[in-house]
C-alpha cells in the first residue's frame, strides 16, 4: 500500500477472525442446519462427528460442544465482554445469575462477564419441516484492568431497537455500538463496558451493499484502531483498491474510506473499531486478565465458587419448542421484543 493509503494491512479470514485491541476474538458462525428432530437437534445421523467438540462443518454445519442440540453448554468467563449478534436462527441463553433468554433474528446480547459468570449458548432447531439456518457473530471486547472485576451485567437489545441507516442506493448499515449520522440514537452500552467510556470510540457495525452500490465510511478518532471484515460477496473496492477474496482489512482510524461493491451479488462487511486499551493481555481459555497471577487466581476462584454456581437442571438448557423470543433478567423482570417497524430508506 502507498503511504497515503488508508489501508494498513490485510489478511485472509480464518476461524476465528483476526482482531486488534480492544477486541480479543471474533467468530462468525454460518451453519446450514437441516430439519429439526423433536429433541430440537438435527434430524439426521451424527455419526462421524466428534461429539462434544465438533467443529467439522460436515454437511455445512457443526454441533460445537453440544451433543444433542448444537451449541455451547455451560462455561465460565472472566475479565471481558461478549457481544452476540444473531442474524438468522435462535440462541437459548442461560447463566449463573439466573438470567435466561431466547433471542435471534437480528437481536443482540451484550454480556459483561466482569468478575465471573457461567453461561450456556444453545442453538435449538425448531422447524421440523424445513431447514434451520443459523448465522451469528460472537465478539469479545476486552475490559481494562480497573474494570475486570466489576459485577456481571446482562443486556438484551432486540432487533427493533438496533439503529439502522438504510439508503435507497442499496446501502444498509446496522449500528450495534457507536454513533452513525442518520442511523438514530445510539444504543447505550452496559455501564462498565469499555464502550461506555467517553473517549473509547467503540463501534460495531454490519454493512450490506447491493451490487454496484458505494458508501463512504466516515472517519473516527486518530487514536482509534479499525478492522473491516469483507466476508460475503464477490469483489469490492476499498479506497480504490480492488479485493476479490474475503479478508480482514486494517484501516487508519481517521481516514474517510469509500467502499464499493464491484460484484453481481450483495457484499457484506463487519466493522470493529475502538481506542486501544493498551494494557498487557494474559489469557487462558475463557479468562482474560492482565497478568498470569490474575489468571491463576481466576482458575482458583472458579474451582472454589463456580462463579455463583449453576442454577439449571442440566448444562445445556433449552427453552421449549415455542419460537417466542424473550429475556428473563436476574431480578426476575421479563421482556419480549416488539413487532418490527418497517425501515424507511433515507
Amino acid at each position: 500500500m502507498t503511504s497515503s493509503s488508508p489501508i494498513l494491512g490485510a489478511q485472509p479470514l480464518g476461524f476465528p477472525w483476526p482482531t486488534i485491541d480492544p477486541f480479543l476474538f471474533c467468530a462468525y458462525h454460518d451453519d446450514a442446519y437441516p430439519v429439526a428432530a423433536p429433541h430440537m437437534g438435527p434430524a439426521t445421523s451424527l455419526a462421524g462427528r466428534q461429539l462434544g467438540s465438533d467443529f467439522s462443518r460436515q454437511d455445512g454445519w457443526s454441533m460445537y460442544h453440544g451433543r444433542t442440540v448444537p451449541g455451547f453448554p455451560s462455561h465460565p468467563h472472566r475479565g471481558f465482554e461478549t457481544v452476540t449478534i444473531v442474524r438468522r436462527g435462535l440462541i437459548d441463553h442461560a447463566d449463573s445469575l439466573g438470567a435466561a433468554a431466547r433471542f435471534g433474528r437480528g437481536d443482540v446480547q451484550w454480556l459483561t462477564a466482569g468478575e465471573g459468570i457461567v453461561h450456556s449458548e444453545m442453538f435449538p432447531l425448531l422447524d421440523t419441516q424445513a431447514a434451520n439456518p443459523l448465522e451469528l457473530f460472537q465478539i469479545w471486547l476486552n475490559l481494562p484492568g480497573r474494570l475486570k472485576m466489576v459485577a456481571p451485567h446482562f443486556t438484551m437489545f432486540w432487533a427493533h431497537q438496533v439503529p439502522r441507516l438504510v439508503q435507497g442506493s442499496g446501502v444498509d448499515v446496522t449500528v450495534v455500538a457507536g454513533q452513525l449520522a442518520g442511523a438514530g440514537a445510539p444504543l447505550p452500552p452496559p455501564p462498565d463496558s469499555w464502550a461506555a467510556q467517553a473517549d473509547a470510540d467503540v463501534a460495531i457495525w454490519t454493512l450490506r451493499l447491493a451490487p454496484g452500490a458505494s458508501w463512504i465510511l466516515p472517519p473516527a478518532q486518530a487514536s482509534t484502531r479499525r478492522m473491516l471484515y469483507f466476508f460475503k460477496g464477490q469483489q469490492v473496492a476499498i479506497a480504490g483498491q480492488g479485493l476479490d477474496r474475503h479478508a480482514a482489512i486494517e484501516l487508519r482510524g481517521d481516514a474517510t474510506v469509500e467502499l464499493h461493491n464491484r460484484g453481481t451479488t450483495e457484499a457484506e462487511f463487519l466493522l470493529l473499531q475502538g481506542r486501544p486499551i493498551a494494557e498487557p493481555v494474559a489469557q487462558h481459555g475463557p479468562f482474560v486478565m492482565n497478568t498470569q497471577t490474575e489468571i491463576r487466581q481466576a482458575i482458583m476462584d472458579y474451582q472454589r465458587t463456580e462463579f455463583g454456581g449453576w442454577p439449571w437442571p442440566d448444562h445445556a438448557p433449552v427453552h421449549g419448542r415455542e419460537p417466542r423470543r424473550f429475556a428473563r433478567h436476574p431480578d426476575g423482570r421479563t421482556e419480549e421484543p416488539q413487532p418490527a417497524v418497517p425501515t424507511v430508506p433515507a
